[in-house]
Protein backbone atom coordinates (compact mmCIF):
# COMPACT_ATOMS: atom_id res chain seq x y z
CA UNK A 1 0.00 0.00 0.00
CA UNK A 2 1.48 3.31 -1.07
CA UNK A 3 -0.41 5.79 0.97
CA UNK A 4 -1.63 5.46 4.50
CA UNK A 5 -3.39 7.83 6.87
CA UNK A 6 -3.10 8.12 10.61
CA UNK A 7 -6.21 8.66 12.78
CA UNK A 8 -6.42 12.36 11.85
CA UNK A 9 -6.02 11.73 8.12
CA UNK A 10 -2.34 12.58 7.68
CA UNK A 11 -0.85 11.38 4.38
CA UNK A 12 2.19 9.13 4.67
CA UNK A 13 4.66 7.69 2.20
CA UNK A 14 5.42 4.04 1.62
CA UNK A 15 8.87 2.64 0.91
CA UNK A 16 7.30 0.62 -1.91
CA UNK A 17 5.72 2.88 -4.54
CA UNK A 18 2.92 2.04 -6.90
CA UNK A 19 4.61 1.41 -10.24
CA UNK A 20 2.55 2.65 -13.19
CA UNK A 21 3.99 1.17 -16.40
CA UNK A 22 4.11 3.05 -19.70
CA UNK A 23 1.10 1.12 -20.98
CA UNK A 24 -1.09 2.45 -18.15
CA UNK A 25 -0.38 6.19 -18.32
CA UNK A 26 -0.67 8.78 -21.07
CA UNK A 27 2.64 10.57 -20.54
CA UNK A 28 4.97 10.56 -23.53
CA UNK A 29 8.58 11.72 -23.80
CA UNK A 30 7.41 14.06 -26.57
CA UNK A 31 5.68 16.13 -23.87
CA UNK A 32 8.98 16.79 -22.09
CA UNK A 33 11.61 19.37 -22.89
CA UNK A 34 14.30 17.86 -25.17
CA UNK A 35 16.90 19.40 -22.87
CA UNK A 36 15.40 17.64 -19.86
CA UNK A 37 15.64 14.34 -21.74
CA UNK A 38 19.31 15.09 -22.52
CA UNK A 39 20.01 15.65 -18.84
CA UNK A 40 18.30 12.40 -17.85
CA UNK A 41 20.22 10.33 -20.38
CA UNK A 42 23.59 11.86 -19.53
CA UNK A 43 23.06 11.16 -15.84
CA UNK A 44 22.01 7.62 -16.71
CA UNK A 45 25.06 7.12 -18.93
CA UNK A 46 27.20 8.47 -16.09
CA UNK A 47 26.00 5.62 -13.89
CA UNK A 48 23.45 7.54 -11.83
CA UNK A 49 19.72 7.19 -11.26
CA UNK A 50 17.68 10.12 -12.56
CA UNK A 51 13.98 10.95 -12.65
CA UNK A 52 11.73 13.77 -13.74
CA UNK A 53 9.80 14.73 -10.65
CA UNK A 54 7.01 16.87 -9.28
CA UNK A 55 5.23 19.65 -11.11
CA UNK A 56 5.98 18.61 -14.69
CA UNK A 57 4.51 15.12 -14.12
CA UNK A 58 1.54 16.53 -12.22
CA UNK A 59 0.76 19.16 -14.87
CA UNK A 60 0.92 16.73 -17.79
CA UNK A 61 -1.48 14.38 -15.98
CA UNK A 62 -3.82 17.37 -15.50
CA UNK A 63 -3.58 18.37 -19.16
CA UNK A 64 -1.50 21.49 -18.39
CA UNK A 65 1.61 22.35 -20.38
CA UNK A 66 4.55 22.33 -17.93
CA UNK A 67 6.70 25.46 -17.64
CA UNK A 68 9.60 23.85 -15.79
CA UNK A 69 11.19 20.41 -15.81
CA UNK A 70 12.90 19.36 -12.58
CA UNK A 71 15.22 16.39 -12.31
CA UNK A 72 16.18 14.44 -9.18
CA UNK A 73 19.20 12.16 -9.03
CA UNK A 74 21.41 10.23 -6.61
CA UNK A 75 24.43 12.15 -7.95
CA UNK A 76 25.73 14.90 -5.67
CA UNK A 77 25.79 18.48 -7.01
CA UNK A 78 29.57 18.23 -7.49
CA UNK A 79 29.18 14.99 -9.47
CA UNK A 80 26.51 16.61 -11.63
CA UNK A 81 28.81 19.54 -12.34
CA UNK A 82 31.53 17.16 -13.59
CA UNK A 83 29.10 15.74 -16.17
CA UNK A 84 27.89 19.11 -17.54
CA UNK A 85 30.10 21.97 -18.66
CA UNK A 86 26.98 24.18 -18.78
CA UNK A 87 26.27 23.58 -15.07
CA UNK A 88 26.32 26.06 -12.20
CA UNK A 89 25.72 25.26 -8.53
CA UNK A 90 23.41 27.51 -6.53
CA UNK A 91 21.77 27.66 -3.13
CA UNK A 92 22.89 27.49 0.48
CA UNK A 93 19.79 26.13 2.22
CA UNK A 94 19.76 23.27 -0.28
CA UNK A 95 22.45 22.88 -2.94
CA UNK A 96 21.11 22.64 -6.51
CA UNK A 97 22.60 22.22 -9.96
CA UNK A 98 21.30 24.37 -12.82
CA UNK A 99 21.98 23.02 -16.30
CA UNK A 100 21.79 25.99 -18.67
CA UNK A 101 20.55 25.58 -22.25
CA UNK A 102 20.28 29.13 -23.56
CA UNK A 103 17.20 30.61 -21.90
CA UNK A 104 16.05 27.26 -20.50
CA UNK A 105 17.36 25.99 -17.18
CA UNK A 106 16.92 22.38 -16.07
CA UNK A 107 17.12 22.19 -12.29
CA UNK A 108 18.79 19.08 -10.92
CA UNK A 109 18.46 18.25 -7.23
CA UNK A 110 20.15 15.48 -5.30
CA UNK A 111 17.72 13.14 -3.57
CA UNK A 112 17.08 14.41 -0.05
CA UNK A 113 17.41 12.29 3.06
CA UNK A 114 16.23 12.38 6.67
CA UNK A 115 17.69 14.61 9.36
CA UNK A 116 19.67 13.39 12.34
CA UNK A 117 18.24 13.52 15.83
CA UNK A 118 18.71 16.74 17.75
CA UNK A 119 21.19 15.11 20.18
CA UNK A 120 23.40 14.10 17.23
CA UNK A 121 23.22 17.01 14.81
CA UNK A 122 24.51 16.70 11.26
CA UNK A 123 26.58 19.73 10.18
CA UNK A 124 24.85 19.70 6.80
CA UNK A 125 21.40 20.08 8.39
CA UNK A 126 20.23 22.82 10.74
CA UNK A 127 16.82 23.87 12.07
CA UNK A 128 15.60 26.81 14.14
CA UNK A 129 13.88 26.70 17.52
CA UNK A 130 10.55 26.87 15.66
CA UNK A 131 11.43 23.77 13.62
CA UNK A 132 12.26 25.67 10.43
CA UNK A 133 14.98 24.11 8.28
CA UNK A 134 17.87 26.52 7.89
CA UNK A 135 20.22 24.24 5.96
CA UNK A 136 19.14 21.11 4.18
CA UNK A 137 22.08 19.46 2.41
CA UNK A 138 21.16 15.97 3.59
CA UNK A 139 21.19 13.41 0.77
CA UNK A 140 19.40 10.09 0.64
CA UNK A 141 17.48 7.56 -1.45
CA UNK A 142 14.48 8.04 -3.72
CA UNK A 143 12.24 6.64 -0.97
CA UNK A 144 13.55 9.21 1.52
CA UNK A 145 13.29 11.94 -1.10
CA UNK A 146 9.60 11.13 -1.65
CA UNK A 147 8.95 11.45 2.08
CA UNK A 148 10.63 14.85 2.06
CA UNK A 149 8.37 16.16 -0.74
CA UNK A 150 5.76 18.65 0.40
CA UNK A 151 2.53 17.54 -1.31
CA UNK A 152 1.39 14.13 -2.50
CA UNK A 153 0.78 15.47 -6.02
CA UNK A 154 4.48 16.37 -6.17
CA UNK A 155 5.78 12.95 -5.08
CA UNK A 156 5.52 11.51 -8.60
CA UNK A 157 8.66 10.31 -10.39
CA UNK A 158 9.11 9.50 -14.09
CA UNK A 159 11.87 7.01 -14.87
CA UNK A 160 13.84 7.27 -18.11
CA UNK A 161 14.83 3.60 -17.76
CA UNK A 162 11.41 2.04 -18.33
CA UNK A 163 9.20 5.16 -18.82
CA UNK A 164 7.13 4.26 -15.75
CA UNK A 165 5.72 6.55 -13.04
CA UNK A 166 6.49 5.88 -9.38
CA UNK A 167 3.76 7.11 -7.00
CA UNK A 168 4.94 7.16 -3.39
CA UNK A 169 2.13 9.05 -1.62
CA UNK A 170 -1.07 8.54 -3.56
CA UNK A 171 -0.46 11.50 -5.85
CA UNK A 172 -2.46 9.97 -8.69
CA UNK A 173 -5.49 9.56 -6.42
CA UNK A 174 -5.05 13.11 -5.09
CA UNK A 175 -5.07 14.42 -8.67
CA UNK A 176 -8.22 12.44 -9.42
CA UNK A 177 -9.95 13.78 -6.28
CA UNK A 178 -8.45 17.25 -6.83
CA UNK A 179 -7.01 17.46 -3.32
CA UNK A 180 -3.96 19.34 -2.05
CA UNK A 181 -2.50 17.09 0.67
CA UNK A 182 0.68 17.58 2.68
CA UNK A 183 2.85 14.53 3.20
CA UNK A 184 3.42 13.93 6.91
CA UNK A 185 2.15 15.88 9.90
CA UNK A 186 0.95 19.26 8.52
CA UNK A 187 2.07 21.31 11.54
CA UNK A 188 5.57 19.80 11.44
CA UNK A 189 5.87 20.31 7.69
CA UNK A 190 4.72 23.94 7.91
CA UNK A 191 7.18 24.60 10.72
CA UNK A 192 9.99 23.11 8.61
CA UNK A 193 9.19 25.58 5.85
CA UNK A 194 6.35 28.10 6.41
CA UNK A 195 6.37 28.97 2.69
CA UNK A 196 4.51 25.68 2.19
CA UNK A 197 1.39 27.52 3.36
CA UNK A 198 1.75 29.92 0.42
CA UNK A 199 2.43 27.00 -1.92
CA UNK A 200 -0.74 25.23 -0.75
CA UNK A 201 -2.76 28.31 -1.67
CA UNK A 202 -1.02 28.73 -5.03
CA UNK A 203 -1.47 25.08 -6.04
CA UNK A 204 -5.12 25.12 -4.97
CA UNK A 205 -5.96 28.07 -7.22
CA UNK A 206 -3.63 27.15 -10.07
CA UNK A 207 -4.87 23.56 -10.31
CA UNK A 208 -8.49 24.28 -9.32
CA UNK A 209 -8.19 21.97 -6.33
CA UNK A 210 -9.31 22.00 -2.70
CA UNK A 211 -6.92 22.05 0.24
CA UNK A 212 -7.59 18.87 2.26
CA UNK A 213 -8.91 19.33 5.80
CA UNK A 214 -5.79 18.22 7.74
CA UNK A 215 -3.58 20.29 5.43
CA UNK A 216 -5.80 23.35 5.83
CA UNK A 217 -6.40 23.17 9.60
CA UNK A 218 -3.11 24.59 10.99
CA UNK A 219 -2.61 27.41 8.45
CA UNK A 220 -4.35 30.25 10.29
CA UNK A 221 -2.56 29.46 13.56
CA UNK A 222 0.88 29.04 11.96
CA UNK A 223 0.62 31.97 9.55
CA UNK A 224 2.86 34.20 11.76
CA UNK A 225 5.76 31.82 11.04
CA UNK A 226 6.09 33.59 7.70
CA UNK A 227 7.77 36.34 9.70
CA UNK A 228 10.81 34.04 9.96
CA UNK A 229 11.22 33.83 6.17
CA UNK A 230 13.79 36.14 4.53
CA UNK A 231 12.03 39.10 2.82
CA UNK A 232 13.82 38.36 -0.46
CA UNK A 233 12.34 34.86 -0.59
CA UNK A 234 8.87 36.18 0.18
CA UNK A 235 9.20 38.58 -2.75
CA UNK A 236 9.82 35.63 -5.08
CA UNK A 237 6.81 33.81 -3.63
CA UNK A 238 4.53 36.83 -4.07
CA UNK A 239 5.58 37.04 -7.72
CA UNK A 240 4.43 33.44 -8.17
CA UNK A 241 1.15 34.23 -6.42
CA UNK A 242 0.43 37.44 -8.33
CA UNK A 243 1.88 36.74 -11.80
CA UNK A 244 0.46 33.30 -12.46
CA UNK A 245 -2.95 34.31 -13.80
CA UNK A 246 -4.73 33.55 -10.49
CA UNK A 247 -3.86 36.67 -8.50
CA UNK A 248 -7.42 37.57 -7.50
CA UNK A 249 -8.19 34.06 -6.25
CA UNK A 250 -4.87 33.95 -4.40
CA UNK A 251 -5.57 37.32 -2.77
CA UNK A 252 -8.94 36.14 -1.48
CA UNK A 253 -7.53 32.85 -0.18
CA UNK A 254 -4.54 34.54 1.45
CA UNK A 255 -6.96 36.85 3.27
CA UNK A 256 -9.10 33.87 4.28
CA UNK A 257 -6.22 32.10 6.03
CA UNK A 258 -4.59 35.21 7.54
CA UNK A 259 -1.54 34.90 5.29
CA UNK A 260 -2.00 38.24 3.55
CA UNK A 261 -1.64 39.97 6.92
CA UNK A 262 1.84 38.49 7.31
CA UNK A 263 2.91 39.72 3.87
CA UNK A 264 1.30 43.17 3.86
CA UNK A 265 0.33 44.05 7.45
CA UNK A 266 -0.27 47.77 6.77
CA UNK A 267 -2.56 47.00 3.83
CA UNK A 268 -4.42 44.29 5.73
CA UNK A 269 -5.11 46.66 8.63
CA UNK A 270 -6.78 49.10 6.24
CA UNK A 271 -8.81 46.34 4.57
CA UNK A 272 -9.99 45.16 7.99
CA UNK A 273 -11.30 48.60 8.95
CA UNK A 274 -15.04 49.23 9.07
CA UNK A 275 -15.22 51.48 5.99
CA UNK A 276 -12.95 49.73 3.49
CA UNK A 277 -15.29 48.87 0.62
CA UNK A 278 -13.47 51.13 -1.82
CA UNK A 279 -10.04 49.82 -0.83
CA UNK A 280 -11.07 46.17 -1.16
CA UNK A 281 -12.70 46.87 -4.53
CA UNK A 282 -9.60 48.70 -5.74
CA UNK A 283 -7.19 45.87 -4.87
CA UNK A 284 -9.51 43.15 -6.11
CA UNK A 285 -10.02 44.96 -9.44
CA UNK A 286 -6.27 45.44 -9.75
CA UNK A 287 -5.68 41.71 -9.35
CA UNK A 288 -8.54 40.86 -11.73
CA UNK A 289 -7.07 43.19 -14.36
CA UNK A 290 -3.65 41.63 -13.78
CA UNK A 291 -5.09 38.16 -14.38
CA UNK A 292 -6.81 39.35 -17.57
CA UNK A 293 -3.56 40.78 -18.94
CA UNK A 294 -1.49 37.72 -18.07
CA UNK A 295 -4.03 35.32 -19.51
CA UNK A 296 -4.05 37.43 -22.70
CA UNK A 297 -0.22 37.23 -22.87
CA UNK A 298 0.15 40.95 -22.15
CA UNK A 299 2.96 42.50 -20.14
CA UNK A 300 2.52 43.10 -16.41
CA UNK A 301 5.05 44.86 -14.20
CA UNK A 302 5.34 44.10 -10.48
CA UNK A 303 5.85 47.85 -9.98
CA UNK A 304 2.15 48.45 -10.78
CA UNK A 305 1.03 45.70 -8.39
CA UNK A 306 3.09 47.05 -5.50
CA UNK A 307 2.08 50.64 -6.29
CA UNK A 308 -1.56 49.57 -5.97
CA UNK A 309 -1.06 47.47 -2.82
CA UNK A 310 0.79 50.23 -0.98
CA UNK A 311 -1.29 53.16 -2.27
CA UNK A 312 -3.60 53.29 0.74
CA UNK A 313 -0.88 53.05 3.42
CA UNK A 314 0.90 55.81 1.47
CA UNK A 315 -2.16 58.08 1.48
CA UNK A 316 -2.81 57.45 5.17
CA UNK A 317 0.79 58.24 6.10
CA UNK A 318 0.78 61.35 3.92
CA UNK A 319 -2.42 62.67 5.55
CA UNK A 320 -0.94 62.04 8.99
CA UNK A 321 2.19 64.04 8.16
CA UNK A 322 0.12 66.91 6.71
CA UNK A 323 -1.99 66.96 9.88
CA UNK A 324 1.25 67.32 11.85
CA UNK A 325 2.04 70.52 9.94
CA UNK A 326 4.17 69.33 7.03
CA UNK A 327 3.49 70.78 3.58
CA UNK A 328 1.84 68.51 1.01
CA UNK A 329 4.89 67.87 -1.19
CA UNK A 330 7.27 67.09 1.67
CA UNK A 331 4.64 64.91 3.33
CA UNK A 332 4.16 62.94 0.13
CA UNK A 333 7.90 62.38 -0.35
CA UNK A 334 8.48 61.36 3.25
CA UNK A 335 5.44 59.08 3.27
CA UNK A 336 6.80 57.23 0.21
CA UNK A 337 10.13 56.58 1.92
CA UNK A 338 8.51 55.45 5.16
CA UNK A 339 5.97 53.11 3.54
CA UNK A 340 8.56 51.46 1.30
CA UNK A 341 10.98 51.03 4.22
CA UNK A 342 8.30 49.41 6.36
CA UNK A 343 7.24 47.10 3.55
CA UNK A 344 10.87 46.04 2.96
CA UNK A 345 10.94 44.50 6.44
CA UNK A 346 8.37 41.96 5.22
CA UNK A 347 8.95 41.74 1.44
CA UNK A 348 12.19 42.87 -0.16
CA UNK A 349 10.99 44.43 -3.41
CA UNK A 350 13.97 45.12 -5.73
CA UNK A 351 14.81 48.76 -6.36
CA UNK A 352 13.85 48.61 -10.04
CA UNK A 353 10.26 47.92 -8.99
CA UNK A 354 10.11 50.38 -6.09
CA UNK A 355 11.39 53.09 -8.45
CA UNK A 356 8.58 52.18 -10.83
CA UNK A 357 6.03 52.40 -8.01
CA UNK A 358 7.40 55.81 -7.03
CA UNK A 359 6.99 57.04 -10.62
CA UNK A 360 3.39 55.85 -10.75
CA UNK A 361 2.63 57.62 -7.46
CA UNK A 362 4.31 60.85 -8.58
CA UNK A 363 2.28 60.84 -11.79
CA UNK A 364 -0.93 60.75 -9.72
CA UNK A 365 0.17 64.05 -8.14
CA UNK A 366 0.86 65.66 -11.53
CA UNK A 367 -2.13 64.52 -13.60
CA UNK A 368 -4.24 67.57 -12.74
CA UNK A 369 -1.44 70.01 -13.65
CA UNK A 370 -1.97 70.27 -17.38
CA UNK A 371 -1.36 73.89 -18.40
CA UNK A 372 1.23 75.01 -20.94
CA UNK A 373 3.59 72.18 -21.87
CA UNK A 374 3.03 70.20 -18.69
CA UNK A 375 0.45 67.77 -20.08
CA UNK A 376 2.64 67.08 -23.12
CA UNK A 377 5.81 66.59 -21.06
CA UNK A 378 4.02 64.35 -18.57
CA UNK A 379 2.66 62.15 -21.38
CA UNK A 380 6.25 61.52 -22.51
CA UNK A 381 7.29 60.04 -19.16
CA UNK A 382 8.32 56.35 -19.48
CA UNK A 383 5.73 55.18 -16.92
CA UNK A 384 2.97 57.60 -17.89
CA UNK A 385 0.81 54.79 -19.35
CA UNK A 386 1.04 52.89 -16.06
CA UNK A 387 0.17 56.08 -14.15
CA UNK A 388 -2.79 56.71 -16.45
CA UNK A 389 -4.01 53.12 -16.00
CA UNK A 390 -3.66 53.63 -12.24
CA UNK A 391 -5.95 56.68 -12.46
CA UNK A 392 -8.52 54.67 -14.43
CA UNK A 393 -8.38 51.94 -11.79
CA UNK A 394 -9.09 54.51 -9.08
CA UNK A 395 -12.14 55.75 -10.99
CA UNK A 396 -13.42 52.24 -11.79
CA UNK A 397 -13.18 51.34 -8.11
CA UNK A 398 -15.40 54.25 -7.07
CA UNK A 399 -13.24 57.37 -6.84
CA UNK A 400 -15.81 59.34 -8.86
CA UNK A 401 -14.27 62.73 -8.08
CA UNK A 402 -11.47 61.80 -10.49
CA UNK A 403 -13.86 60.90 -13.33
CA UNK A 404 -13.61 64.26 -15.12
CA UNK A 405 -9.80 64.18 -14.95
CA UNK A 406 -9.74 60.61 -16.31
CA UNK A 407 -12.08 61.58 -19.16
CA UNK A 408 -9.88 64.56 -20.05
CA UNK A 409 -6.73 62.43 -20.26
CA UNK A 410 -8.53 59.76 -22.25
CA UNK A 411 -9.61 62.39 -24.82
CA UNK A 412 -6.18 64.02 -24.78
CA UNK A 413 -4.37 60.77 -25.63
CA UNK A 414 -6.68 60.20 -28.59
CA UNK A 415 -5.93 63.60 -30.16
CA UNK A 416 -3.17 64.59 -32.56
CA UNK A 417 -0.73 67.34 -31.56
CA UNK A 418 -2.96 70.20 -32.72
CA UNK A 419 -5.96 68.68 -30.95
CA UNK A 420 -3.97 68.34 -27.74
CA UNK A 421 -2.93 72.00 -27.95
CA UNK A 422 -6.56 73.03 -28.36
CA UNK A 423 -7.57 70.98 -25.34
CA UNK A 424 -4.91 72.62 -23.18
CA UNK A 425 -5.86 76.06 -24.52
CA UNK A 426 -9.53 75.44 -23.76
CA UNK A 427 -8.57 74.25 -20.30
CA UNK A 428 -6.74 77.52 -19.65
CA UNK A 429 -9.67 79.62 -20.91
CA UNK A 430 -12.16 77.68 -18.82
CA UNK A 431 -10.10 78.13 -15.67
CA UNK A 432 -9.61 81.83 -16.30
CA UNK A 433 -5.95 81.37 -17.06
CA UNK A 434 -5.17 79.78 -13.71
CA UNK A 435 -3.54 76.82 -15.48
CA UNK A 436 -0.93 79.10 -17.01
CA UNK A 437 2.40 79.18 -15.32
CA UNK A 438 2.89 82.47 -13.57
CA UNK A 439 6.30 84.00 -13.96
CA UNK A 440 7.97 85.16 -10.83
CA UNK A 441 8.35 88.99 -11.04
CA UNK A 442 11.94 89.97 -11.45
CA UNK A 443 13.24 92.66 -9.17
CA UNK A 444 14.87 95.44 -11.17
CA UNK A 445 18.33 96.38 -9.92
CA UNK A 446 18.42 99.66 -8.11
CA UNK A 447 20.13 102.39 -10.06
CA UNK A 448 23.33 103.65 -8.58
CA UNK A 449 23.30 107.36 -7.75
CA UNK A 450 25.14 109.50 -10.27
CA UNK A 451 28.33 110.54 -8.55
CA UNK A 452 28.65 113.63 -10.81
CA UNK A 453 25.36 115.10 -9.73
Amino acid sequence: MVKGKDPVGTVTCSATPVLIPRSEHAISRKQFSPNAIKVLYRLKDGGYDAYLVGGCIRDILLGIEPKDFDVVTNATPEQVKKLFRNCRLIGRRFRLAHIVFGREIIEVATMRGHHQAQDNPDPTSQSSDQGQLLRDNVYGTIEEDAQRRDFSINALYYSINDFSIRDFAGGIAAIEHRKIELIGDPETRYREDPVRMLRAVRFATKLDMTIAGPTEAPIAELAPLLGNIPPARLFEETLKLFLGGKAEANFLMLRKYGLFKQLFPAVDAILDSADSEFEITFIQKMFANTDDRINADKKVTPAFIYAALLWFPLRDRCNTLIAEGMNEYDAFMQAISQVLAENARHIAVPKRFTLGARDIWHIQQRLDKRGGQRAYRLSLQPRFKAGYDFLLLRVESGETEQQELANWWTDYLQQDVSGQKEMVKALGQRSGGSERRRRRPRNKPRRKPNSES
